[in-house]
């Protein structure tokens, strides 16, 4: 009788053991710090070099642009612009310089 009570104890202990470490919290592991990833592909290197790098800075006529790509980008993305008389997207259409 005594071996039959001590081998039910040892399975509830067991039993409750198993029960809280399937149901506990995860344990929170030290994430390593990553650092940047400072390579750059050289197709992606050579996309960002021919990038050209404008900003919205008031200007509105096509004879303030430097190039045609400096005009489709202020169309696209700067207010009050006057470079597409048409409206169909084509900035400075009359202009020889481009």
């Amino acid at each position: 009788m005594k071996k039959l009570l001590l081998i039910a104890l040892i399975a509830f202990g067991a039993w409750n053991y198993y029960q809280k470490q399937s149901t506990a919290e995860p344990v929170a592991e030290s994430v390593p710090k990553v650092l940047p990833d400072y390579t750059v592909p050289i197709n992606k290197a050579r996309a960002v070099a021919n990038t050209p790098q404008f900003r919205c800075d008031g200007r509105q006529h096509c004879s303030q642009m430097t190039s045609r790509a400096e005009a489709e980008f202020f169309i696209r993305n700067c207010p009050e612009t006057k470079m597409d008389g048409d409206s169909d997207g084509i900035p400075c259409e009359n202009d020889s310089r481009f």
